[in-house]
C-alpha cells in the first residue's frame, strides 16, 4: 500500500456472528455445578446479542455517532465463550465426558449451511457485479472464508504494504466467524481432556470447573497480553489474528465457570452491574472511533462490559432466575430485542455484502442509503434463518447421528469451495496470464515530445490489449528485491546494485513513489558504468513529519528511525554522483509544516555536497487502476481519474523553481503522465497500463519513461550524457556494432540445434579426461540424445537434465563450433543470450546448475591451460535459488590474481522472475585504451566488472585477449551446489529445462 494521506488504521470489519445456540440444554448436575441455572437459554443474552449485532450495522452503515459499533465483536465473543464453555462444562458434569463429534456436530449444523449460502451467493454476486480482477480476489476469498481461514487472509493482506490500494472484500466479516471456529477447534478438545483428567471429581461437578478454570485463567492472561503488545506493534494482527483475541472467549467462559451464583449479595448491586456493562458497550460503541488503537486497554470496556450483563442476570443462593422489575436483563428480554438476536447470525452473514457489492455496482453511498441497504439485507437474513438454519437445526433425521451433521457441514464447506473455484478459473482465463511482463515487443520510450512510446519508422503502437494486462499489473514491481523495505523494519541492507565495485553511484531515496523509479534509476547507473544505490521504506515520508503507519496501526517510529540511518549513512559513506529523492506529496494538508519538514531532510543531504534532484510525485488516481481496466479492456479511458484529485500542489518543487534551495533541482514526468489541461487523467497511454495499484507507476510504465527521465536529468545537468566505452549496446546492432554470430534455435521440435553452429560435448569430461568430471564433481553424463538436447519448435533451445531408473544423471552440454570470438584490437566484444531458467526450486532443484560461459581458444589445443587462458562465466545460478551469478577465472590454479579457484565473482544477484521468463544476459571484453574491463550485463544493467587493473599485463591478455568459444549447459551437483549447501538426492526433480531464446556475439572497433 501506498501510504495515503496519514489516516489512522481503519478498523477491519468487524464483529462476528453469534455462535453458540440458543437452545435448552440439560440439567446442571446441582448446586455445585457450573451453572445454577435449571436450563441453559438466557432470553437477556438473545437480546444482548440484539445489541451486538446492532451496534456492528450502524458501524457498518457510517451512522452518525456509532464509530465504535465495532465494539459489537467484543460481545459476541464474551457471550460464545459463555454459552459454549457453559453447555461443555453441563454435559461434562451430567455425563462425565464430553462428545466432540455431538459438539462439533452441532455446530457444523448450525453454522455452516447458512455461511454456505451467503458464500455461494457471493460468489455468483460477485460474477455479475464486480470487474475481472476484483472477482478473482473475491473468490479466493471465498475459498478461505469457506475453510475458516479468512482472518489470516486478511491479516497477510492489511500487513502487506504492497498488497494494499484494493477494494473492500464483501467477506472481510468472515474474520470472526474464523477467529471463533479456530478457538473451539482447540478450546472443545483442550476441556474434553481436562475432564479426562479430572473424572474422579466429576460427581461433584466442583473438580471439573476449578480443573477448567485454571486452564483459562493463564490462557485469558497470555492472550491480553499478547493483545496488548500486538496493538501497539501490529494493529491489524491484533484486530484479526485468532491469539489476540482468546482472551475475551476466555472472559465469557469464566462467567460460566466461576460460583457466582453461590455468593450472596444484594439485588440492587446485581441491578447496577447489568446497567454499568449495558452502558460501557455504549459509551465504547458512540465514544471510540477508527483513531483507538484497538483492541488493546481500550477492548477492557466493551469485553467487560457483556459479563457484566450476563453476570447480572446470575441469581445468587436462592435466588429465582426471573429477572428483576428494573434490571437490564428483563429489558433485554423483551420480544423485540429477541427476534433481533435470534436473526443476528444470518443478518451479520447477510448486511455486509450487501452493502459491499451495492457500492461496487453504484459507487460510494452515504450512510442514509447505506442504512436502507443494510436493513434490506433482513430479508434474505429472514428467509436464511427460516428456510436454512432452523429447519437444520431442528432436523431429528440430521440431528440423530453426529456423523450427519458433520456430513452437512463438510457440504457446506465443499460446495461453496467449488463454485468459487469454477468462477474464479473462469475469470482468471478471462484475465490472461499474470506472467512476467515481456518487454522485448514495445517500441522504445518517447524522450519528448506528447508520446509516451517513440514514433519511428515502424508503425505506431496500435489496438491490442494493454501492457502490462491488468493481472500482470498488480505484480509488476520494481526488481528491487528486499530494497525497499517494509514498515517494520529500522535499517535499509546494503542494497548496492550495477557497477557495484564503481566509486560512482546514484543513491535513490525516499518511500515507495522514490522506489517505482528504480529501474530508469537502474538503467541510467548501468549506462554509465556507476552503481546504484536505493535507500527506499515503504509508507515512510523523506520530509521529517510524525505520520502513523496503517499497516501497524500506531505511530511511525520506525519511519524516523530509518530515516536518521539513511542520513547518517550518506554523510559517512563517499559523496555520491547524483542524489535523487521522491515522496508521496500528500502526509500531510499543512504547506508550511510540510516545508519545515523537508528543510530538516534537505539539510543534511545538501550539505553533503553531491547534486540532488527531486522528482515530483506523480498522480494519485486513489482507485484500484488495474480492476478498473480488467472491467473496461476495450475502453480503457473509462478508467480515467479526476486530475484535482490526482494532482495536489507541490509546494517543494515551487520552492526550488523560485530557487530556494540552491544545489537540488527538480523535474517531473507529470505532463506526459497526465497531458493537457482537462479534468481528469489517463490510466492507459499508448496501451500502456500505467499504475499497478491506487498510486503507484507500474514497472513497465518506469521502463517506457527511462529515454524521458534521463533527458530530464542530463537537461538540468544532473547527469552527463551517455557516451564513451561502457554504455550498454543492445542486440538490435546499435551504431558502430557489427553482429558476427546469432542463433535463433529456429527448427522443428524435439530436432537437436544447428550442427553447422554447435558442438555436443559428451560424456563426464573432456577427450583424454584431463580433468574427470568436467573438473566440478557434477554427476551428470552429458549426451547428444534429444532427450537433453533440443529445440521446442517456438524458436528456444531446451537443455533438460532426465535422471534414467537407476538414479543416473544425463544432461546436455553444447558449445560453439566456432572459437574466434574475440574483441578487435582497441575495441569490444559482446556476447548475448535471452535465457528462462529452469523453473523449478526447493528440494526439487537440488544440485541444479544452469550455466552460460565461455572458454578461451587455446584449450582446445589439448584441453589443457585452465585457468590462465581465461573462463567468463555470463550466468550460473545453483540449486534454484532466485539469483544469478557472473565470474571470472584466470591466472593461476589457486589463488592469484582470479583467487582461484573461486574466481572473481559478482555474487548473487536478485532475480525473482529468471525461472519463469526470459532474461538478458551479457558480457562485454573491452579493450579500449584507458577503459580496459570486462563488464557483466543482467537485462542491460551492469551488475560486475572486472578492470584490467586487478591483475598484471600478462595475466590479463592471456585471459581475454584471444579468440573465444561459447558453452551452454545444464549440470547436476559438484562443488558450487554443495557450497550453496544443496547436493542431488532423491527429492531432485529431473526434466526442468533451461530454454535458450537466442545467443548473439557482436563487435565494436576502436572509437576514433
Amino acid at each position: 500500500m501506498h501510504s495515503p494521506a496519514p489516516s489512522p488504521l481503519p478498523v477491519p470489519a468487524p464483529p462476528p456472528g453469534p455462535s453458540a445456540p440458543s437452545l435448552p440444554a440439560a440439567r446442571s448436575g446441582g448446586e455445585s455445578g457450573p451453572s445454577p441455572h435449571r436450563s441453559a437459554f438466557r432470553p437477556d443474552i438473545e437480546g444482548l446479542r440484539a445489541v451486538a449485532v446492532l451496534a456492528v450495522l450502524a458501524f457498518h452503515a457510517g451512522v452518525p455517532g456509532l464509530a465504535g459499533g465495532f465494539v459489537g465483536v467484543d460481545v459476541f465473543f464474551v457471550v460464545s465463550g459463555y454459552l459454549i464453555t457453559g453447555l461443555l462444562v453441563r454435559e461434562a458434569v451430567t455425563t462425565g465426558r464430553i462428545r466432540l463429534l455431538d459438539f462439533f456436530s452441532r455446530r457444523a449444523r448450525r453454522l455452516l449451511p447458512s455461511a454456505a449460502v451467503v458464500l455461494g451467493a457471493v460468489a455468483l454476486a460477485g460474477a455479475w457485479l464486480t470487474v475481472p480482477l476484483r472477482r478473482a480476489d473475491l473468490e479466493q476469498d471465498v475459498v478461505a472464508a469457506a475453510l475458516s481461514a479468512a482472518n489470516w487472509r486478511f491479516v497477510a493482506q492489511r500487513t502487506d504494504y504492497l498488497a494494499a490500494g484494493h477494494e473492500q472484500s464483501p467477506l472481510l466479516h468472515f474474520w470472526s466467524l474464523a477467529v471463533e471456529e479456530q478457538f473451539y477447534l482447540l478450546w472443545a478438545p483442550l476441556l474434553a481432556l481436562i475432564v479426562l483428567g479430572a473424572a474422579r471429581a466429576v460427581r461433584r461437578g466442583r473438580g471439573v470447573r476449578a480443573a477448567v478454570a485454571l486452564a483459562a485463567v493463564p490462557l485469558v492472561l497470555a492472550s491480553f497480553a499478547l493483545s496488548l503488545r500486538w496493538t501497539d506493534h501490529s494493529a491489524s494482527l491484533a484486530y484479526l489474528a485468532t491469539p489476540s483475541r482468546v482472551w475475551q472467549f476466555g472472559v465469557g467462559a469464566l462467567v460460566a465457570l466461576l460460583p457466582w451464583h453461590l455468593m450472596r449479595g444484594p439485588r440492587p448491586l446485581r441491578l447496577l452491574c447489568g446497567w454499568a456493562g449495558i452502558t460501557a458497550i455504549g459509551w465504547s460503541a458512540v465514544a471510540y472511533d477508527a483513531a483507538t488503537p484497538y483492541p488493546g486497554h481500550a477492548a477492557l470496556v466493551p469485553t467487560l462490559g457483556a459479563a457484566a450483563v450476563i453476570l447480572a442476570a446470575i441469581p445468587g443462593r436462592g435466588e429465582r432466575s426471573t429477572p428483576g422489575g428494573y434490571g437490564i436483563g428483563r429489558l433485554l428480554a423483551g420480544r423485540a430485542p429477541r427476534a433481533v438476536g435470534r436473526l443476528s447470525y444470518t443478518l451479520y452473514l447477510w448486511h455486509w455484502p450487501v452493502l459491499v457489492l451495492a457500492e461496487a455496482r453504484f459507487g460510494p453511498q452515504e450512510w442514509p442509503v447505506k442504512a436502507a441497504l443494510t436493513l434490506a439485507a433482513a430479508l434474505p437474513a429472514y428467509a436464511t434463518m427460516r428456510w436454512v438454519e432452523q429447519p437444520l437445526r431442528r432436523s431429528r433425521t440430521v440431528s440423530e447421528f453426529p456423523r450427519r451433521g458433520l456430513s452437512v457441514g463438510i457440504t457446506a464447506v465443499v460446495l461453496p469451495v467449488v463454485l468459487a473455484l469454477v468462477v474464479g478459473t473462469t475469470t482468471l482465463n478471462l484475465l490472461g496470464p499474470a506472467t512476467p511482463v515481456q518487454l522485448g515487443g514495445l517500441p522504445p520510450g518517447a524522450d519528448s515530445g506528447p508520446h509516451l512510446l517513440a514514433r519511428t519508422g515502424a508503425a505506431p503502437l496500435g489496438a491490442g490489449p494493454v501492457v502490462p494486462g491488468p493481472a500482470q499489473a498488480r505484480k509488476d514491481f520494481p526488481p528491487d528485491g528486499a530494497c525497499e523495505v517494509a514498515p517494520a523494519v529500522t535499517r535499509s541492507p546494503d542494497c548496492l546494485f550495477g557497477a557495484v565495485d564503481s566509486p560512482d553511484r546514484i543513491v535513490l531515496l525516499g518511500d515507495s513513489h522514490a522506489g517505482q523509479w528504480f529501474s530508469a534509476m537502474l538503467a541510467m547507473a548501468a549506462q554509465r558504468g556507476w552503481a546504484l544505490q536505493e535507500l527506499v521504506k515503504q509508507g515512510c515520508p523523506l520530509p521529517q513529519l510524525a505520520v502513523d503507519s496503517p499497516q501497524l496501526g500506531r505511530a511511525y517510529r520506525e519511519c524516523d528511525t530509518w530515516r536518521a540511518d539513511a542520513l547518517e549513512r550518506l554523510r559517512q559513506q563517499p559523496k555520491p554522483r547524483l542524489i535523487v529523492i521522491s515522496s508521496l506529496n500528500r502526509y500531510t494538508a499543512d504547506s508550511g509544516l510540510l516545508a519545515e519538514a523537508w528543510e530538516k531532510t534537505l539539510a543534511p543531504l545538501r550539505a553533503i555536497g553531491a547534486p540532488i534532484v527531486y522528482i515530483e510525485d506523480t498522480p494519485v488516481p486513489g482507485t484500484d487502476v488495474p480492476a478498473c481496466v480488467s472491467g473496461s479492456p476495450e475502453e480503457p479511458a473509462a478508467c480515467a481519474f479526476s486530475r484535482a484529485n490526482a494532482q495536489q500542489p507541490d509546494p517543494l518543487a515551487r520552492r526550488i523553481a523560485a530557487g530556494g534551495l540552491p544545489g537540488v533541482r527538480a523535474v517531473s514526468v507529470n505532463p506526459i503522465l497526465c497531458p493537457g489541461d482537462g479534468p481528469t487523467c489517463p490510466a492507459v497511454l499508448d496501451r500502456i497500463l500505467l499504475y499497478r495499484d491506487d498510486a503507484h507507476l507500474t514497472n513497465v510504465a518506469v521502463v517506457v519513461l527511462t529515454p524521458r527521465l534521463e533527458r530530464l536529468l542530463t537537461d538540468a545537468g544532473a547527469l552527463p550524457a551517455v557516451g564513451g566505452a561502457g554504455a550498454a549496446s543492445g542486440p538490435a546492432g546499435p551504431a558502430g556494432w557489427t553482429e558476427v554470430f546469432r542463433e535463433e534455435f529456429d527448427g522443428p521440435a524435439g530436432s537437436p540445434p544447428s550442427s553447422a553452429n554447435w558442438l555436443h560435448d559428451i560424456g563426464t569430461c573432456y577427450p583424454g579426461c584431463p580433468a574427470a568430471q568436467w573438473g566440478t564433481g557434477e554427476v551428470e553424463t552429458m549426451t547428444d540424445s534429444t532427450d537433453n538436447v533440443r529445440l521446442d519448435g517456438k524458436g528456444a533451445l531446451e537443455i533438460v537434465p532426465t535422471r534414467t531408473a537407476d538414479g543416473a544423471w544425463r544432461s546436455g552440454r553444447i558449445e560453439t563450433r566456432r572459437s574466434d570470438f574475440a574483441a578487435p584490437a582497441g575495441g569490444i566484444l559482446r556476447i548475448e543470450a535471452a535465457i528462462a531458467l529452469p523453473d523449478v526450486t526447493g528440494a526439487k532443484a537440488a544440485g541444479y546448475w544452469p550455466a552460460f560461459w565461455t572458454l578461451g581458444a587455446p584449450l582446445r589445443d589439448g584441453y589443457t591451460g585452465w585457468p590462465g587462458i581465461g573462463e567468463l562465466d555470463i550466468m550460473e545460478s545453483v540449486n534454484g535459488r532466485d539469483s544469478v551469478f557472473a565470474t571470472m577465472h584466470c591466472g593461476t590454479l589457486e589463488g592469484g590474481p582470479c583467487r582461484e579457484p573461486a574466481g572473481l565473482s559478482s555474487g548473487p544477484q536478485p532475480c525473482g522472475d529468471c525461472r519463469t521468463g526470459f532474461h538478458t544476459y551479457a558480457v562485454e571484453v573491452d579493450l579500449s585504451p584507458g577503459a580496459e574491463e570486462v563488464r557483466w550485463y543482467l537485462d542491460g544493467r551492469v551488475h560486475h566488472r572486472v578492470a584490467a587493473s586487478r591483475m598484471d599485463p600478462d595475466t590479463w591478455k592471456r585471459a581475454v585477449d584471444h579468440g573465444l568459444f561459447l558453452i551452454l549447459n545444464v549440470a547436476i551437483g559438484g562443488g558450487l551446489p554443495l557450497a550453496d549447501g544443496a547436493t542431488p538426492g532423491p527429492a531432485t526433480e529431473p526434466g526442468h529445462p533451461m530454454r535458450v531464446d537466442r545467443v548473439t556475439v557482436s563487435t565494436r572497433g576502436r572509437a576514433a
